[in-house]
């Protein structure tokens, strides 16, 4: 591996190995239903329609009978969008960062910046967590010290003043 992070789809935390002509089956289809590609990028049918519509995936083109047919780089593609939401990006930012990967030139500065916004947002998120957690560490701990015929301080902290 040449030491890229690249997710897996089933385990967004396990390196993959990078694309290979060496790594190809050539006895699979180079055209996939929506049901097959959805299932190579382990996502729902609906998934795959709802990035369509939302322009994350071009329109596919269709078969004589009207279903569409998707291709390797649809895969690649579908496979890309669920990385970066494991990774924290919106679907909006994904929809740009797919849009920086055809501009000719140095877009990484700005892959960085979208990459910083993720982080701060991660961050936030995190301390609202904490805070979240010492609350409840402290109501627990309310309860073990509350006496049998006291009411718990769980419940009454989640009913709010009366």
């Amino acid at each position: 591996m040449d030491g890229g992070v690249r997710l897996s789809p089933n385990n967004p935390l396990a390196p993959v190995p990078r694309y290979s002509p060496y790594n190809v089956n050539m006895n699979r289809p180079e055209h996939f239903s929506t049901g097959q590609l959805a299932e190579k990028a382990d996502v729902g049918v609906q998934t795959v329609r709802y990035y369509e519509r939302r322009g994350l995936l071009p329109p596919p083109p269709r078969t004589e009978g009207g279903h569409r047919k998707y291709g390797p780089d649809d895969l690649r593609r579908l496979r890309f969008i669920r990385r970066a939401q494991d990774l924290g990006f919106q679907l909006d930012e994904i929809k740009e960062l797919l849009d920086l990967r055809v501009v000719e030139g140095e877009p990484c500065e700005r892959v960085g910046e979208r990459a910083d916004q993720v982080i701060d947002r991660i961050d936030e998120r995190l301390e609202d967590l904490e805070r979240m957690r010492r609350a409840l560490v402290e109501l627990r701990l309310a309860c073990e010290r509350a006496e049998p015929t006291d009411p718990c301080p769980i419940l009454g902290s989640l009913e709010g003043p009366p």
